[in-house]
């Protein structure tokens, strides 16, 4: 077939207080809003300050994908590529968007945004792609 295979990374951003389910279902939603695939998903990110809380460990087990830890540096280096912008994200995480930032780091230097953020009650994701030379 040649070119690249795409994967697909979920970032999300939420409040301690969230449930693994709200994550999950707000991933399952931001996959349908794009139309991909659910296979296609092969990466849940978010900050390093979020990934110690159990619901994100446990949402991405539960969507049967890898979770990714981003760091505060290489979060901040995506800021010019997130589209959000949202003044209370700026303040506590120096990006407008940690859906958004942590989606495109985690998958990688040539990747695009395919969803912006998305929200519900405690949660935020976005949806990039990373497009692979080999």
């Amino acid at each position: 077939m040649g070119g690249g295979k795409a994967m697909i990374v979920a970032g999300v951003g939420f409040r301690r207080s969230v449930e693994a389910g709200e994550i999950v279902a707000l991933v399952e939603q931001a996959l349908e809003r794009a139309a991909i695939a659910r296979d296609a998903l092969k990466s849940l990110a978010t900050i390093e300050a979020l990934t110690a809380l159990p619901a994100f460990r446990e949402a991405a087990r539960r969507l049967d994908v890898v979770a990714t830890t981003v760091a505060q540096a290489t979060l901040v280096e995506t800021a010019p590529h997130v589209r959000t912008q949202s003044a209370r994200s700026i303040a506590a995480h120096g990006v407008g968007s940690v859906a958004e930032a942590a989606a495109l780091a985690a998958a990688g230097s040539h990747s695009k945004l395919i969803l912006e953020r998305i929200a519900s009650a405690s949660a935020t994701c976005a949806l990039a792609r990373s497009e692979t030379s080999s």
